[in-house]
């Protein structure tokens, strides 16, 4: 004959025994929930000991004899009070089973209904993607053109230092809240260099429709009936002030911009970018060098982009209060896209620019670095600073679109501007003087090499 068990799950818990029997009163640990039922002081326990076990309604077994009933014993009286007693727990088997329904309801939506998740942006994006797959032939032109950069703002910061080994770069690592961010190397008051600055910038965005008009002047490809549209920027900007009044400054900036659908698709592109030498003592032979080393990167691809280029870096760098350019030159190119060339080739004509700069721009700051000079010429610096100062503020697209990004990071667009500068009234060089023959150039640009 089958043996009467109760079920093991429940047969070691007294508290679920109780509750389940619907008979006893709830165990100490209940004690805080039994006080809101009653209010008052709580009442003592039934019971001192612990009770016996009495079998679970329901588990009887079907061929276990009822248990008999004494013919002597009274009849219990149906009680006529429906009003549970306080401690009990209320119909058990309906809390029980409501719980149940709701629980699977819960768990099979989790299934069955898709998460609503917040899309990834297109900066987490190609974030995961480097960390994933790291950058490769094969990755878009903006995280190709972001290593490009980041590599070479190394090379040259170790090539600085080693020039200048009494001061190290100061290295600031930022974010933006959009996606991107940037690291700025900036070194000041070294021997060399006064001032040196090598910036790195990456920035996503998103164009306002005001702004995709206006760019569309130069790019056909923008679709001119979107609201907005999301952007990527990535530039390697370096302006380096030297100590020496016989010691050139220098400028680069080399850059990319595209466009792209929600997905990260490009659909429009270009690339900028240049530089330029301003002496504030004109050496032939320095800027002879200078653009030669120029004209020999941008001939590898083609034999008409330096005269071009030179030409738009003596228009661009040009102070119209002033009547005279910035410096002697170089080169500068904006808004070259695939009706210039395919994108290939015009990574490759920016990379080659890039990389000429330290050997344009090194043999003249090894030569003249160490070069006496007198305080009338240090004075002459100042005053040429000055309009440097004056073109950078009032003139320059580059810190006029920097100043202008939300977001943007004012130090490091302003590094550009020398560590001193000076304004002097009505300053005229004396006849036939050097700083009358560096003014002279800046009035009427020179052909440096054929």
């Amino acid at each position: 004959m089958a043996s009467s068990r109760p079920c093991l799950r429940v047969k070691g818990n007294q508290s679920l025994r109780d509750a389940l029997r619907c008979q006893k009163p709830m165990r100490p640990q209940h004690a805080s929930i039994r006080q809101y039922a009653t209010p008052g002081p709580a009442k003592p326990r039934p019971y001192e000991s612990k009770p016996k076990s009495q079998p679970l309604v329901g588990i009887r077994s079907q061929s276990s004899p009822a248990p008999a009933t004494s013919p002597s014993s009274p009849t219990p009286k149906a009680s006529t009070d429906t009003k549970p007693k306080a401690g009990t727990v209320v119909a058990p088997y309906w809390r029980i089973s409501i719980g149940i329904i709701l629980c699977g309801s819960i768990i099979y939506s989790m299934f069955t209904e898709p998460l609503q998740l917040e899309s990834a942006s297109i900066a987490e994006r190609d974030t995961l993607s480097k960390r994933e797959s790291g950058i490769t032939p094969s990755s878009p032109m903006r995280l190709r053109m972001e290593s490009l950069i980041k590599a070479q703002q190394q090379e040259i910061v170790a090539a600085l230092e080693r020039l200048d080994p009494s001061h190290r770069f100061r290295i600031d690592t930022w974010t933006r809240p959009n996606g991107g961010g940037g690291i700025s190397c900036v070194l000041q008051e070294a021997k060399v260099f006064e001032k040196a600055g090598v910036n790195t910038s990456i920035v996503y965005g998103t164009l306002p429709r005001p702004a995709i008009a206006k760019m569309r002047v130069n790019h056909k490809a923008l679709d001119p009936d979107v609201e907005s549209l999301e952007f990527f920027a990535a530039g390697l900007s370096c302006v380096l002030h030297p100590q020496n009044p016989n010691a050139p400054t220098v400028h680069f900036n080399y850059r990319y911009f595209e466009t792209m659908d929600d997905q990260g698709n490009c659909n429009a592109w270009w690339f900028g970018g240049g530089t330029d030498l301003t002496p504030s003592y004109l050496y032939d032979e320095d800027a002879i060098h200078f653009h030669r080393t120029i004209k020999e990167a941008c001939d590898k691809h083609d034999r008409g982009y330096y005269a071009r280029f030179k030409k738009w870096c003596d228009k661009y760098f040009y102070i119209p209060h002033r009547g005279e350019s910035r410096g002697i030159g170089g080169i500068f190119f904006d808004d070259l896209d695939v009706e210039e060339k395919d994108q290939e080739e015009l990574f490759s004509f920016t990379k080659d620019c890039l990389t000429a700069f330290l050997p344009s721009y090194l043999p003249i700051i090894q030569k003249r670095k160490d070069m006496p000079f007198t305080e009338r010429e240090k004075e002459w610096q100042q005053l040429r600073r000055g309009r440097y100062v004056e073109f950078n503020l009032v003139h320059d697209r580059g810190t006029s679109f920097g100043l202008n990004t939300p977001g943007a990071r004012v130090e490091s667009i302003l590094m550009s501007l020398p560590l001193t500068a000076r304004w002097m009234y009505m300053h005229d060089p004396d006849k036939g003087s050097r700083e009358e023959r560096l003014l002279k150039v800046l009035k009427q640009p020179v052909e440096w090499v054929c």
